[in-house]
């Protein structure tokens, strides 16, 4: 399958074009429109080694559904112990540069993550449009994640962790609020054991596109963006 060259204006091809790997497109810009438009058709970008901006659509998708989410007992007793302070949007940038510069196994460090792509972001985020949970521990961000809310979509982008589980009780945390809020599902793009062992699952990309057409146009309150108390 060829791989397009997007135009000026914040339009796509269609995500089921994309090739093998999930690359459907390549250039553009992170402008908030067409960054809004990526993500209502599945798309999202992920720049590659020499900042060249890739745009991808995989098969299979990796979703969570907020109710699915699997603690063990271990965690539990981490989450009744409160070892953590989980807040919500009190630090989306330190979130994303958490995010940028903790290493992770089998690659040197989220550096994808590049300036470019951290004020991007921060736009959506002072926009309202993207949100981040924080784990804190003696009031130092020690881990978290951060994404995309479109209708009743979280679109996770990415994830950080500076002490054990501090990442993982922030996701339980927002599958506890996407689960009040009745969201269909978190969009987590690729497949990883970690998010497969808390209770992710592949879907075929079709199936996907499908779910997404029809909960990115429920709305929701968003003065509910608030912790839920575990």
């Amino acid at each position: 399958m060829p791989i397009y060259m997007l135009p000026d204006e914040p339009v796509f091809p269609n995500p089921n074009w994309a090739d093998e790997s999930g690359v459907l497109a390549i250039g553009g810009d992170l402008a908030r429109e067409r960054l809004i438009a990526a993500y209502r058709q599945g798309i999202f970008p992920w720049p590659y080694e020499d900042e060249t901006l890739l745009w991808w659509c995989p098969d299979p998708r990796t979703i969570l559904v907020p109710s699915e989410v699997q603690v063990s007992r271990s965690l539990r007793a981490v989450i009744r112990r409160a070892e953590f302070d989980v807040r919500m949007d009190q630090d989306f940038r330190g979130v994303m540069i958490g995010c940028a510069s903790t290493p992770r196994p089998g690659q040197e460090s989220g550096s994808w993550i590049n300036d470019e792509m951290v004020q991007a972001y921060v736009d959506l985020f002072e926009q309202g449009l993207a949100h981040s949970i924080e784990s804190y521990h003696q009031g130092e961000l020690v881990g978290g994640l951060y994404g995309v809310c479109l209708g009743r979509v979280f679109f996770g982008e990415s994830m950080f962790s500076r002490r054990d589980n501090a990442s993982k009780v922030a996701l339980v945390a927002l599958c506890r609020l996407l689960q009040e809020n009745r969201f269909e599902f978190i969009d987590c793009q690729l497949r990883t054991d970690h998010l497969i062992r808390m209770g992710a699952r592949e879907i075929p990309r079709s199936e996907f596109l499908t779910r997404l057409r029809r909960a990115t146009t429920a709305p929701w309150d968003r003065s509910r963006w608030e912790p839920i108390p575990f």
